[in-house]
């Protein structure tokens, strides 16, 4: 599964869309998108990054 795949799951699974990841991220949508598309360009730290925003969000109803 690809990082893409991962997170696009992670986020579905708790309900949040990924327009509101990337907006906490502090990218555009379309740009946030672009960046998982080259998975394998993205470090391990903003992989978790993202996950922990993912999370955050979750549980704050934002």
């Amino acid at each position: 599964m690809s990082l893409r795949e991962k997170i696009k799951e992670r986020a579905r699974s708790k309900g949040v869309p990924l327009w509101r990841v990337a907006q906490e991220y502090g990218m555009s949508d379309s740009n946030f998108s672009r960046m998982l598309r080259y998975d394998e360009k993205v470090s391990i730290e903003t992989e978790k990054h993202i996950y922990k925003i993912i999370d955050e969000l979750s549980t704050s109803g934002r």
